[in-house]
Formats: structure tokens, sequence, C-alpha cells
């Protein structure tokens, strides 16, 4: 499978070609440090691949995500499909975007088995303790990053920074659905570029920042290579074999459990979740937990609760707390009768996630080739450029959740919060700014420090 190649003048050259062994071997690191939630995910991967390694421009970078926030489904993860699909085909597309989920898969079985297994144990808690404030720290981190390099000055952008704003007061406070908000700020963009375009040129400020990484692999100017060409026969060939791929595990599944089965069951509802996730994970969990807790009984709230925190607490996007969801299912349902609960439980965890990304696979192969043959052209990234800038505000609020969920969870004596927590996030946060550490050293530092007070009854 061949890379794509680019030949710069002068004396910046692009990257060397960057084989599929390579690649794979960073895709497989990704899956094991994507903290942080999708804005976290998606700042470890522009400075990965933008700043460092360069395998591809910042504006080629904000192109990709732009389309991969107009979908549902975990944004991050579409977009290591998009740039693994775009250099290596779409094996690299595949290859990007399972190992980007496998890792927390696994992950999540095995804290599954100790929860189930083992129940509560307090040095576990104190490690729980530690991170939650280390993940809030890094998802502001990742506000500050996107959010400099997208709207830029308020003087050179104010629309762009009026549709941040409008974004974060429209989702924190007056509760406004997701997808109102990305289709709201894409026709401000849509028309807002015929009378204002230089509001919106240059990739709402990826690109016209005034920062330059140097040449990169695929830059703004590589031509799009064969594979990423639209193609009917190939959006026809891609729409069937997702059909298949969707319909023969379910024939499996309905065969031996039947239709009414908890697997089938599994199978179809997370299929349905797969489709409503737009905004990222906490857009769909209500809706999970409506249908895992309430209606079929899977698991009750405050496991459903539990499994929340160890998704935010493990590699991998949000959403893969459905993997937790699936492996207590499958353990309390015994699907594969009561002397298989482990591997009833990982089964079912298989088949919630093979379900819940299955689209997202899907939407990026067919639909990138689409999205390729736009990039550069105003009428089309003016509309996505607003929607960036609108994420910006939706990731703040995330944010703000964070910190309003670790300050309130258990209040210091005599305080309305948690004084502990709070210095815990100051702490990760000077870590990330003013010391520029990475998000594994100050996850790891935060747990031991949670795991310290707890053990030492100070938390």
């Amino acid at each position: 499978m061949s890379a794509v190649i680019v030949e710069t003048p002068g004396a910046a050259l692009a990257p060397a070609a960057v084989s599929f062994a390579e690649a794979f071997r960073f895709w497989l690191k990704l899956g094991f440090i994507s903290f942080g939630g999708p804005a976290g995910q998606i700042a470890i991967m522009h400075r990965e691949l933008v700043e460092q390694r360069r395998w591809i421009s910042e504006r080629r970078f904000l192109h990709a995500l732009n389309y991969c926030m107009l979908l549902p489904g975990p944004e991050a993860q579409q977009l290591a499909t998009y740039i693994g699909w775009l250099m290596h085909r779409t094996w690299g597309g595949i290859v990007a975007g399972g190992l980007f989920v496998l890792p927390s898969l696994f992950i999540l079985v095995g804290l599954g088995w100790v929860y189930l297994a083992f129940g509560d144990v307090n040095w576990v808690a104190g490690l729980f303790y530690g991170i939650k404030p280390a993940v809030a720290a890094i998802v502001l981190h990742a506000v500050w990053r996107i959010g400099s390099r997208t709207l830029r000055s308020p003087r050179q952008v104010p629309l762009l920074w009026a549709i941040a704003l409008g974004s974060f007061v429209a989702i924190a406070w007056l509760k406004v659905p997701f997808p109102w908000i990305v289709l709201a700020a894409g026709l401000i963009g849509f028309f807002g570029s015929r009378f204002a375009p230089g509001q919106f040129a240059g990739g709402g400020g990826h690109a016209g920042g005034g920062r330059s990484w140097g040449p990169a692999l695929i830059d703004d100017d590589t031509p799009t290579p064969a594979h990423a060409r639209f193609s009917r026969s190939h959006l026809l060939a891609i729409a069937a074999v997702g059909a298949l791929l969707w319909l023969l595990p379910m024939g499996m599944l309905v065969a031996v459990h039947g239709w009414q089965g908890t697997l089938a069951q599994m199978g179809w509802f997370f299929t349905k979740a797969a489709l409503l996730t737009f905004g990222g994970a906490y857009a769909v969990l209500p809706y999970v937990y409506q249908g895992a807790v309430e209606h079929h009984q899977w698991l009750t709230g405050p496991q459903m609760i539990d499994g929340l925190a160890l998704g935010e607490t493990t590699p991998g996007p949000l959403i893969m707390v459905v993997a937790f969801v699936g492996f207590v299912g499958g353990w309390t349902r015994q699907v594969l009768g009561p002397d298989a609960l482990f591997l009833a439980g990982a089964l079912a965890a298989t088949v919630v996630t093979w379900f819940t990304f299955l689209p997202s696979f899907l939407f990026i192969l067919a639909g990138g080739p689409l999205v390729e043959s736009t990039h550069g052209q105003l009428r089309f990234t003016a509309p996505l450029t607003a929607i960036t800038a609108a994420v910006v505000g939706v990731i703040a609020t995330l944010a703000l959740f964070f910190l309003d969920h670790i300050a309130r969870a258990a209040p210091t004596p005599g305080w309305p919060v948690d004084l502990v927590s709070l210095a815990l996030t100051a702490a990760a946060a000077v870590a990330l700014f003013r010391f520029k550490l990475g998000v594994i050293p100050v996850i790891a530092g935060c747990a031991l420090v949670g795991m310290a007070l707890r053990l030492a009854g100070l938390a």
C-alpha cells in the first residue's frame, strides 16, 4: 500500500513517505494514549501528526475534522480513520480506526471483570479520584489549544468568536440540542461567506493563524490520491459491504439466540444509538441510560455511573462506555450460561462495540472522497469553519461539566466544593500549560496522588 508523497521545493523538505508498518505502530500507540475525551484526543493527534511528524498539514487536518464533526459517532476516532484512509487506502483507515478502539475495549473488559468479580477496592477508588482532576485539566488545555488556532484574534474573526460564545451559551444554559447548533452554525457559515468571506477563510484560523509547522506529507496543495477520488461504483461497493457487515452478525445472533435474545437486542439498540451520537458521547448517554437501564435492565443506574467513570479514565472514545454496558449486561444475563460469565461479558462487549462503531467506518470510507473534493473551496469550507467555531464553545462546556463534577462530588468539610480535587486540577493544568508535560505523566501522577490521599484517609 503506497503512501501519499509530496515534493516541496526549497530548503524545507516534506517528511519521507510513511510505510504502512510505521503508521500501524503510531495508531497502536495512539490507542493507548488517547485520553481526555474528544478534545484531548484531537489535540494529541494534532500535536503528533501536524506539529511533530508533519504527516498532514493543518488545513487538511482541519478540513477532515470539520467533516467528522458533522457525523454521528466519535469524531476523534473518525478523524483517525480518515487520516489513515487518506494515507494508506481502506486498510489504512480500518487499522487507524480499529486501533483507536481496541485497546479501550480490552481495558474495559478487564476493568468490568474486576468490577463485577471483586467489588469496590479502596486503592482503585483512589486512582479514579486522582484521575478525574487530571482529565478536567486535559480538556481545559485542549480547549485552549484548539480554540487559539481556530478563532485567532477577536478583531480578525469576530463572527467566529460570536458563534463560539453563542454555542457555549446555547448548550450550557439554554440546553439547545447539539444538532440544532451544528445546523445554525453551518447556515451562518454558508450565508456569511458571501458577505464576509474573510471571516471564514483559511480554515477558521488553523492554517491562517500565522503559524507554520513546515511542509507536510499531505500538504495544502498535495493532489488528492487516486483512491480518495469520488466514484459512484466505490460508493455502492462500500454501501453493499457495510450492509453485509451488519446483516451477517445480526443474522447469526438472531439464529442462535432469537430476536428477543440479549445479544440481538444489544446489536439493534446500539445500532440506533450509533446514529444518534451527534455532539459526542454526552449527547447520547441519556438515550443509552434510558434503554440499557430502564427499558432492558442490562445494568443498574449506579453501575451505569461507575461505567461512565471508567470510560472517562481510560483511553479511547468516551462512547466506549457502551462496552462496559455490554459486559455487565452479558454477565448478569448469563448469555452463555452460568459457567461462562466472563466469556459472556466479553462477547456482549464485543457485539456492542461492533454495532456502535460500524457506521463510523462506513461514513468515512463512503463520504471521504466527497470531502476531499471540496478542500480549498470556500463555499464548502465556510460552513465547516463556522461549525468548528461552534464546537469550540461546545468543548468549553465539556470542560465546565468536568470541573463542576469533580468540585461537587465530595465537598471538603466546611466548604461547598472539594478543595483537594480542585487543587489537583490546578496542579495538572500547571503541568500541562507551564511545563508542557505529556498526557500520560500527568494522568499517572494525579492517579498516584489520588491513591495516596485515599489510603491516608485524606480524600
